[in-house]
C-alpha cells in the first residue's frame, strides 16, 4: 500500500492539520534544552492530556514546578535516581493542578508536560490505551500531517516502519529494553527511525537483517542513557 493510501485509512475524515511533517520531525529529534518551552503544539481548546489519567514526571533541576506543586500530591518515580517523581491524576483522571478548566501553574508548569505532544501517535501509528486515555486517542487520530515532497513522505514510510518494527519485533530486544509506555515507544520510534531508510536497509549490497537493526537500536538506546 502506498504511503498516501496508508495514511488516508488511518486518519478520520474530519481531520486537524498537524502542520509540515518535515518541520514537525526536525523539532521532534532535537535536544530539548531544560526548562525550554517545548513543543509548539495547536492544541486550540483541547485540554485531553490534562484529563487523560496520565502520571506527570518531574525530574529535580525543575525547582520552580516542585515549588508550585503541594508535596502530597508527588511521590518518588519508580526506577528512577532520587529526586525524580511523579504527580497523579483524581477520581477524575484530571491533572491536580488543572482547576476551572485551566491549568492553573501554567507558567511553571512540568517539561514533561510542554514537550508532550499527542501528533507523535499520528505520526507513529502507536497510540495509547484506548480506555485510560481515550481524550487523547480521539484526538490524535483527527491530526493530518502535509507533506512537502517525496524525501517527507520516505522519512514518514521510515518512521512508521520504525514503529512497526518495534511494536512486533519485541522478540529481537531483551527483556525491559523496550519502553512499555506508548508515549516513549512512540519518541523512540522517531529517534531510531534513520535505520528504516531505504538506504539503510543495505550494507555493501546485502540486505541488514533485523537482528542487526535490533542492535543498531539497543546500541542507540545504550547511547541515550549515558547522556
Amino acid at each position: 500500500m502506498s504511503h498516501t493510501a496508508w495514511y488516508k485509512t488511518k486518519m478520520k475524515s474530519n481531520h486537524l492539520p498537524a502542520g509540515n511533517f518535515s518541520s514537525w520531525l526536525r523539532q521532534m529529534r532535537q535536544p530539548h534544552a531544560p526548562e525550554n518551552s517545548g513543543m509548539d503544539v495547536p492544541c486550540g481548546a483541547c485540554t485531553a492530556c490534562c484529563t487523560s489519567s496520565l502520571f506527570i514526571h518531574i525530574k529535580p533541576h525543575e525547582t520552580k514546578t516542585l515549588k508550585s506543586i503541594p508535596k502530597n500530591l508527588v511521590f518518588p518515580a519508580p526506577g528512577l535516581p532520587k529526586g525524580n517523581v511523579l504527580m497523579g491524576y483524581d477520581e477524575n483522571g484530571k491533572c491536580p493542578m488543572f482547576r476551572e478548566n485551566k491549568c492553573s501553574i501554567y507558567d511553571s508548569r512540568p517539561q514533561t508536560c510542554r514537550d508532550f505532544d499527542c501528533r507523535i501517535f499520528a505520526a507513529t501509528g502507536i497510540y495509547m490505551d484506548e480506555t485510560m486515555q481515550a481524550s487523547i486517542v480521539e484526538r490524535s487520530k483527527h491530526w493530518r500531517f502535509d507533506f512537502d515532497g517525496d524525501e517527507s513522505k520516505a522519512d514518514h514510510e521510515a518512521v512508521l516502519a520504525s514503529a512497526k518494527f518495534l511494536m512486533e519485533q519485541t522478540h529481537l530486544f531483551p527483556d525491559k529494553a523496550l519502553p512499555k509506555s506508548p508515549s516513549q515507544l512512540a519518541l523512540l520510534a522517531i529517534k531510531v527511525y534513520r535505520h528504516f531508510r531505504e538506504h539503510n536497509h543495505e550494507a555493501n549490497g546485502k540486505a541488514v537483517s533485523d537482528t542487526e537493526i535490533a542492535k543498531r537500536i539497543l546500541a542507540e538506546i545504550a547511547h541515550s542513557r549515558r547522556e
